[in-house]
């Protein structure tokens, strides 16, 4: 099921520029196309969080993979850019939904391997993601862009039926049962809240900048073919298959505050590497490095708060932090747009972006020292 919501989030990203040839719009309008899956990602989380208070976890993942299969077969019809960009903002909500539900659940099923099991899950996700500039690829080669969400569309909904057969024949945990107050879980909880949204919205916003134009970007500035960018593209992605697995299980081994500092510190010094490096080889080596260090992240984020959090508080204070973070990060793609539609060069752009990480990253090294960054949950 994680496969098909998370495609659902990464598809746009290969389907950019053809899109913006496609439909004869800009930069920034295929830029807020890619904001807008996230947006969308973002919007639906806090609701979910109280939902999951009244309503058990995987009656809201059935229901997301229901809305993720009706989004996909309105964007095949979508007759331009703005009734595309309504599918996708529909199909960043579908998905939104689905991890606050799944994430906590996936905790649950698995409680002395919060990390491991989150990494797996994680993996699952990733494949979609190495598999998306491939797959559009596929497709585009037999027809027009419509057709990829089509399969989509195709897809999930056999992917819902099965996910729904599957819950009906699994005893799941009780252990959200207590989970029936988000405001006083986001009262008790706000420290983790508020150090899991400086830590991942700042980076995510950078992220989400990167990935969604690295074909563009490749192409214009390190002169390689769009074919040829869109799969180094799909390494990107490919090399956070094995990153999801691994820092899992690194993230309920290690001191996971120092870990996940070490992840910020490396994801701004690759992000300038990038800006720096000239020639297949070299742009290669430095995105799959870059595509590992993003990726360590996420398990390593959702160990940190899920890990943590206890039951009575789990899915509203991940709500909350979600919620929140996925604001922060969603306008990475069009303040990218934006610029480039101003005339200002992807490298300078990067560049900027790193050099606000690293504000943000000296002063949680700070907070860490002063003892003033919360190492979990208030329990």
């Amino acid at each position: 099921m994680v496969f098909v919501v998370n495609l659902g989030r990464v598809v746009f990203a290969p389907l950019l520029d053809p899109l913006r040839t496609a439909l004869s719009v800009d930069a920034a309008a295929v830029g807020l196309l890619a904001s807008l899956v996230w947006v969308g990602s973002a919007v639906p989380r806090i609701p979910t969080g109280y939902l999951l208070t009244r309503v058990p976890r995987h009656y809201v993942v059935f229901a997301t993979g229901a809305t993720l299969t009706a989004a996909t077969a309105v964007a095949s019809v979508a007759p331009g850019i703005r009734a595309l960009q309504a599918a996708a903002l529909l199909m960043g909500a579908a998905g939104g939904a689905y991890f606050i539900a799944a994430n906590p659940l996936v905790s649950e099923l698995f409680p002395a391997r919060v990390g491991a099991a989150l990494g797996v899950h994680g993996t699952a996700a990733q494949l979609a993601a190495v598999g998306a500039p491939l797959f559009v690829t596929a497709v585009l080669d037999r027809g027009r862009w419509p057709l990829t969400f089509q399969v989509m569309a195709a897809v999930t909904a056999v992917a819902t039926v099965l996910f729904t057969v599957a819950a009906w024949r699994t005893d799941l945990p009780e252990a959200g049962a207590e989970d029936r107050h988000l405001l006083v879980a986001v009262r008790e909880q706000w420290r983790l809240i508020l150090a899991g949204v400086v830590m991942l919205g700042a980076t995510g916003f950078v992220w989400q900048g990167v990935f969604n134009f690295y074909p563009s970007y490749l192409a214009e500035t390190k002169s390689l073919s769009e074919s040829t960018a869109r799969t180094v593209l799909s390494a990107v992605f490919g090399a956070g298959v094995p990153a999801m697995a691994l820092s899992g299980r690194l993230a309920d081994r290690l001191d996971i505050l120092r870990y996940i500092l070490a992840l910020l510190g490396g994801f701004v010094v690759i992000v300038l590497a990038l800006t720096a490096v000239s020639g297949l080889a070299a742009v290669v080596a430095v995105s799959l490095v870059l595509g590992y260090v993003a990726h360590s992240l996420f398990p390593a984020m959702d160990t940190y708060l899920l890990g943590s959090l206890p039951d009575r508080h789990r899915a509203s204070a991940y709500a909350a932090y979600s919620g929140t973070m996925m604001f922060v990060q969603a306008g990475g793609s069009y303040a990218v747009g934006f610029l480039r539609d101003a005339g200002v060069a992807f490298d300078p752009i990067f560049r900027t972006f790193a050099g606000g990480l690293v504000v943000v990253l000296v002063a949680l090294v700070g907070a860490h020292r002063l003892g003033r960054l919360p190492r979990g949950a208030r329990l």
